[in-house]
């Protein structure tokens, strides 16, 4: 009974409040400064230009996403539930579920060029001119 009173008359007063503490002070005028150095994102993101980027970024990456995702999901059903196909022996020991497993990393690696190759006809010429409107 002795020990829990000493540990709560010990306690740090901030504990009990639930503040932080301040380490470090900004006076108002640096807060003001650090404020309206940066870019004005809202301003950013209701222009056209950005608007029409983050459109046609959306318009790739959903449905690539949604194809893969659906591939994948066939991959993992057909596993579980087709397994007398999967285990066709095309090449040797090599069957349909090993091939069907491998072509999901070969989809990755094609979807990722094939973003890349999207980005940097269609994307990166727009980012560039978002960022020099922006002052970045």
């Amino acid at each position: 009974m002795q020990n829990v009173a000493q540990t709560s008359a010990t306690r740090n007063t901030i504990e009990d409040t639930g503040e932080i503490p301040v380490l470090f002070e900004v006076s108002e005028t640096e807060r003001l400064s650090r404020r309206q150095a940066g870019p004005d994102y809202l301003t950013i993101q209701a222009s056209p230009e950005f608007r029409g980027l983050r459109g046609r970024f959306r318009r790739f990456v959903f449905p690539m996403s949604l194809l893969f995702i659906v591939w994948y999901l066939v991959y993992v059903v057909l596993a579980a539930y087709a397994r007398d196909f999967m285990s066709i022996k095309v090449l040797g020991e090599v069957n349909v579920g090993i091939l069907l497993g491998a072509g999901q990393f070969v989809s990755t690696a094609l979807i990722t060029m094939a973003y890349l190759q999207f980005a940097k006809r269609r994307l990166d010429p727009d980012v560039e001119k978002v960022r020099r409107q922006a002052g970045v």
